[in-house]
């Protein structure tokens, strides 16, 4: 059976008359490319992008993103991967094969085969990476879209500025002297342009590529300053006051500290001031991430993003001169903290993001993971564009669903969301929590209103960690708000980590093995099901289990009550 099976299906929304401006003024931006583009490949244009030239890269900035030694293999047997889709080339050039979908486009312009194939070193890797980007070159010298658009470029920039070295050493002249024409034009290029960026992280990435092409290139003296200020601007919009991301994903929150440490490196290293809100955005980020590291080192999954790579978050945190430590609620990031012992949980207490940012949101509002030392006990179901529309459902995240029924629906209508993206639409308009900390633990009651419209109810969830962390209680409340004449079922679901092993326990309840010995019992008010789910914390989608408790409720309160308790097995 395969895995895809198990992936919980998840309706679709109609367009809302306050998205048609949006969608009129995408529309507007695909209808002027042809005129956008031609302006750009002319030659006055191409005269602005003129001025000294320069030979050599001054600084070399690092990049702390994992090696990905595999897919320097892939590469060099002819496999070109990005992301879960893949393209073989025996012959050829890869750039004349059609691409599998506009992103990995976006990845092979991007220059993302760069990154591998310099970590593993080596002649045979060196020749292939030259060998490409003179292929690209050839192609692409002029402006063309995508290959040139905002986001692409400033990570193609990026990509080069960090690896160049490797493929710029023991170079032919002729070949060196066209890469550096083409990084001058493409970095004066994103000078006029990066404001252009698709907002939020894109725009960070852009003015990461600004400041570093003001410090790795001297052909613009002026080119740092003005890549510093444009992180400054997206700074303000992007990071909240408690060191959070606007779109609420932890994944996001790392990639952006990530350029961020980026941006303030290169400055140092050029002797140059550093904004003090660019090093009190670095000081507040820093706990944020710690915020939602886990056991295993790696982030929590909640509202589109994977858990990363453990190497990268522990070196990005090394950046970190504060050592600021995480706090127990985020006021504006919305999600609640409890730690007690080795145990540990987070919560997510806040409304969906809006605008771009619900393009990447889940409908996971009161969903918590859970977690036991270094293992993952609770979770939630991930992040796929294969399985895109059904993760981002209720139903893939550990909280309550009513009558099998996502919360909020992403945009179902194809032009609409070609135009402006999947946009996750509905959800709760209120949701409340309050944090009581006491001698006998701590403990978190939320509720939100996500269901009221369709069904006239609210859902109310409190989580309690005992103070020795062994207990983890539960009660999850369906309240009507209205007089209900049909009754309708709900599901509380807890999806397991695939290194999990549940079963029936004697004496009732289940029994949840972990791989290192430790074992813990789940009880609960009724009788709990065993159930078959999907984990893709991580671009390799896993099987797994869940524990689905469910119940009816009608005109009169439902309660669940449930518990996770640590264990003696022998």
């Amino acid at each position: 059976m395969g895995a895809e099976r198990h992936v919980p299906k998840a309706p679709g929304a109609a367009l809302p008359l306050a998205l048609v401006p949006e969608l009129a003024a995408a529309e507007a931006d695909r209808l002027i490319t042809p005129w956008r583009t031609a302006w750009r490949r002319n030659w006055f244009y191409r005269r602005l992008l003129k001025g000294e030239l320069c030979d050599r890269l001054r600084y070399q900035p690092s990049d702390l993103l994992p090696r990905q030694l595999e897919r320097a293999e892939m590469l060099l047997r002819g496999r070109f991967m990005f992301g879960t889709q893949s393209v073989e080339m025996q012959s050829g050039s890869i750039f004349d094969k059609p691409a599998p979908s506009a992103a990995w486009a976006r990845a092979l312009h991007a220059y993302e085969f760069l990154p591998p194939l310099a970590n593993a070193g080596g002649e045979p890797a060196r020749v292939l990476a030259t060998n490409l980007i003179a292929q690209w070159l050839k192609r692409y010298r002029r402006y063309r879209e995508p290959q040139w658009q905002t986001e692409v470029t400033a990570r193609r920039l990026i990509n080069l500025f960090v690896h160049g070295r490797f493929v710029i050493a023991n170079s032919d002249l002729v070949w060196r002297s066209g890469l550096f024409v083409s990084l001058h034009e493409q970095a004066r290029l994103l000078a006029r342009i990066a404001h252009k960026a698709p907002e939020g992280l894109a725009r960070l990435e852009a003015a990461a590529a600004l400041t570093l092409s003001g410090a790795c290139l001297d052909d613009a003296p002026g080119r740092l300053g003005q890549g510093l200020a444009r992180f400054e601007a997206e700074i303000a919009a992007q990071i909240l006051p408690d060191g959070g991301h606007v779109d609420r994903c932890p994944e996001t929150l790392m990639h952006a500290f990530r350029y961020l440490v980026m941006g303030i490196e290169a400055a140092q290293a050029m002797s140059h001031p550093v904004p003090p809100s660019l090093l009190s955005a670095r000081d507040r980020m820093a706990p944020m991430l710690r915020f939602f590291r886990n056991g295993q080192g790696t982030l929590c999954l909640f509202h589109g993003g994977h858990e990363g790579d453990r190497g990268t978050l522990s070196s990005l945190l090394q950046r970190d001169e504060a050592g600021g430590m995480p706090f127990g609620f985020a006021p504006h990031s919305k999600f609640q903290r409890l730690t007690a012992a080795k145990s540990f949980v987070v919560m997510d207490v806040g409304p969906f993001p809006t605008g771009v940012y619900a393009n990447a949101a889940h409908a996971g509002c009161l969903a918590f993971e859970f977690s036991s030392g270094a293992q993952r006990l609770v979770v939630n179901c991930g992040s796929s564009p294969n399985w895109d529309g059904a993760l981002r459902s209720t139903a893939a995240h550990s909280t309550v669903t009513v009558a099998d029924t996502s919360m909020g629906q992403v945009l179902r209508w194809e032009f609409a969301s070609r135009r402006i993206g999947p946009r996750l639409l509905g959800g709760p308009d209120h949701v409340d929590s309050e944090r009581q900390e006491a001698a006998q633990g701590t403990s978190v009651s939320a509720s939100h209103d996500g269901y009221l419209h369709r069904f006239g109810l609210v859902h109310a969830r409190q989580l309690s960690l005992s103070a020795d962390g062994t207990r983890l209680i539960g009660k999850d409340r369906l309240l009507p708000k209205v007089t209900r004449r049909r009754r309708c079922q709900v599901a509380a679901r807890f999806h397991l980590h695939p290194d999990i092993r549940v079963s029936q326990a004697q004496g009732g309840g289940l029994l949840l093995k972990l791989p290192g010995g430790e074992g813990w019992r789940f009880r609960c008010s009724g009788e709990p099901a065993i159930e078959d789910s999907i984990y893709v914390g991580t671009e390799t989608p896993r099987r797994c289990e869940q524990i689905v408790l469910t119940g009816e409720v009608g005109g009169e309160t439902l309660e669940l009550v449930w518990m996770f308790e640590r264990i003696s097995v022998a």
